[in-house]
């Protein structure tokens, strides 16, 4: 016998309950865990303690070996398309300090540990329209709503678009793509998405878990070994984006906002800036 037991992994059930605010999380008995992000039950509304769950949880689903697939969408009809009335109230009181803990250390962490700490297959599934889409585009497999809409809105709302968003439209759609979306706001739709191959099908909202289980299903047909070792391999090249460029991105974003001497984020910033996503229009100056 060793001296000293293994240290307990965390168990579903625990976690379960200490998320809860900020996930619905169920698992079956084979392993395959859903997990989505609401806010009060609805849609995501973004936060500074709602930004710091991301990774947090991403850790946590990965340091339990009872999960074998992991799927991660949102609530409702949007992804995320809304800011938590008081979710800034600390950046605001405290911008020096937040712009390291909430722009810098956290973003960093939430996009790293999606690529990083999770040794299992990972199936994003973009429930609707909405920002920070990058938490499910960068998993293995993505899928999304018929309706959905793929933008980012950080420029037009005076903040560098360098919090893993950059890494996320640079790897996926190419220099020029990437640019265009990160300058202008572009509004992306499902069919258009599928076209720049950011996703791989496109389902009515009512479907996407059913399809997302059933590719679930498919990849579970293999022995656990091999489902874990063949992540390895499809994830390489998003280790490769983050290692060049995810840290270098943040560190502008975050002397950005202090440069300024002012958060870009907040409800209003964002409420000013997705109107034009809701109302179809293909960017903000159009």
């Amino acid at each position: 016998m060793s001296y000293a037991n293994f240290v307990q992994p965390p168990k579903f059930e625990e976690y379960k309950e200490r998320f809860k605010d900020f996930y619905k999380m169920s698992r079956r008995p084979d392993g395959v865990i859903l997990v989505e992000a609401h806010t009060k039950g609805g849609p995501v509304q973004l936060s500074v303690e709602n930004h710091r769950s991301v990774g947090q949880m991403f850790k946590t689903v990965g340091a339990d070996p009872d999960n074998e697939i992991l799927i991660f969408t949102g609530t409702g009809d949007e992804f995320m398309m809304d800011a938590d009335p008081e979710g800034f109230k600390l950046e605001q009181e405290d911008l020096a300090y937040w712009a390291y803990e909430y722009a810098y250390k956290d973003g960093r962490i939430n996009v790293s540990s999606l690529v990083n700490d999770l040794e299992i297959p990972t199936i994003g599934v973009i429930n609707g329209p909405g920002f920070h889409t990058e938490m499910c585009l960068m998993c293995d497999i993505t899928i999304c709503a018929d309706d959905a809409i793929i933008y980012d809105l950080h420029y037009d709302i005076g903040s560098v678009p360098g919090d893993g968003i950059h890494s996320c439209f640079q790897e996926i759609l190419g220099v020029k793509r990437a640019a265009y979306a990160l300058l202008t706001g572009q509004a992306i739709d499902a069919k258009l998405a599928l076209e720049y191959g950011m996703v791989n099908e496109i389902h009515p909202r009512a479907k996407l878990i059913e399809r997302a289980y059933k590719i679930a299903d498919h990849i579970m047909t293999q022995p656990r070994t091999t489902r874990r070792m063949t992540t390895q391999i499809v994830r390489r090249p998003w280790r490769r984006q983050i290692t060049d460029s995810l840290d270098g991105g943040f560190a502008i974003q975050m002397f950005a906002h202090l440069a300024k001497d002012a958060p870009a984020h907040g409800r209003r910033h964002i409420a000013d800036q997705v109107a034009y996503v809701r109302k179809g229009k293909r960017n903000n100056f159009d």
